[in-house]
């Protein structure tokens, strides 16, 4: 095939969320917005966008490419924009959400013929992770003052809340709109369009997608709004897989192989999270430790059961390696980026991006 690493997004695979995410806007009436946060891969655009509504951003660039690459609505976020950006943001948009009332008063004037938003933190949420809660102590991530939520009423016509995280239960999301209807449902009532972010992985196997779709369409009805859900991860669930070659091999206590990846800089979140990689057909006898080849210590995808001894030159698939990795990738320890290829709807393989040396010596000066 070609030379590894490389990530590989499967549209067969990616068809089965898109296929799913469609489902729910026919039967719930609910839009969505790819969250570009997770997964920007824009090569895969032209599928998504027959499935999805727009995209949903977190920074200029990010608005910028959803304006260029994925047709339908752009929707504008940030935690805040800067004096010298909001233009631009504005230009690229059909939406803008603002983080703070501060944000929406202090440029007021440059958004004023834009569809404006606020977003609203209701204090719950369903992280297990601190760094990722939206909820957590002091949270920066929203307004949640509903008295003071009610001085903006008059410059916005939409909230956006994002309270979900890696939420598979059903219940809990009901649990969590409920909520959110009793604290700032006579809030709600005054908006035309609701957001209800990402982190809802109603595309997992088992989700009750019409109950889902059933609670969705009565919160739309009840309050007279168009909804608008973000899937990021479950857009683009196990689509994508990191393909790696092991180096090198060795025992120190357990059977060590080195691949030509490294989770630093390829599948960042496994350390941030302290996340094992996934691989499937994992029961063999031979049991090894994957680990990638930067200088780091921890840098280790996992341990995995092989059907034969790992050898220098075989071939390893991480998967749902699409989600915050392909985002984050970076250049620590000056490793080669992994390509990215495309697996087509026929079966054909296409090596869409490589990068090289000079890609390396660009991101810096």
């Amino acid at each position: 095939m070609f030379t590894t690493p490389y990530y590989l997004v499967d549209k067969s695979k990616l068809l089965q969320n898109l296929e799913k995410i469609a489902y729910v806007r026919e039967h719930s009436g609910a839009k969505s917005l790819l969250a570009l946060k997770c997964f920007a891969t824009w090569s895969v655009f032209d599928l998504m966008s027959e499935y999805m509504d727009g995209t949903t951003s977190s920074s200029l660039y990010e608005v910028k490419l959803g304006y260029q690459k994925f047709s339908g609505e752009t929707h504008a976020y940030s935690v805040a924009y800067a004096d010298d950006e909001i233009d631009e943001v504005v230009a690229n948009s059909d939406k803008i959400i603002f983080n703070t009332i501060n944000q929406l008063d202090r440029f007021d004037a440059q958004s004023a013929n834009t569809t404006r938003g606020l977003r609203v933190n209701p204090l719950v949420s369903t992280s297990e992770f601190i760094i990722a809660d939206p909820a957590r102590p002091f949270s920066r991530l929203g307004e949640w003052d509903p008295e003071r939520i009610e001085t903006a009423l008059d410059k916005i016509s939409g909230f956006m809340f994002h309270n979900n995280c890696e939420n598979s239960d059903f219940d809990r999301f009901d649990e969590m709109l409920t909520l959110i209807e009793q604290k700032f449902g006579h809030l709600i009532e005054k908006m035309s369009w609701i957001s209800l972010g990402g982190g809802i992985h109603f595309t997992g196997e088992g989700y009750p997608l019409d109950k889902f779709c059933s609670r969705l369409k009565h919160f739309s009805e009840r309050f007279g709004v168009q909804v608008y859900l973000e899937p990021g991860e479950a857009a683009i669930t196990k689509s994508t897989t990191l393909e790696v070659t092991v180096l090198d091999t060795l025992y120190n206590g357990k059977h060590l192989a080195i691949v030509d990846s490294s989770i630093e800089a390829h599948m960042l979140d496994l350390l941030i999270y302290r996340e094992d990689a996934r691989m499937t057909h994992c029961d063999g006898e031979h049991r090894f430790q994957i680990c990638g080849k930067s200088c780091l210590a921890g840098d280790i995808f996992g341990e995995f059961n092989f059907e034969q001894p790992l050898k220098a030159g075989d071939r390893i698939s991480i998967e749902d390696a699409g989600g915050y990795t392909m985002v984050k990738k970076n250049w620590f320890n000056g490793v080669k980026m992994p390509s990215i290829a495309v697996k087509q709807l026929d079966g054909s393989v296409e090596l869409v991006r490589e990068f090289g040396y000079d890609d390396f010596v660009g991101n810096l000066s």
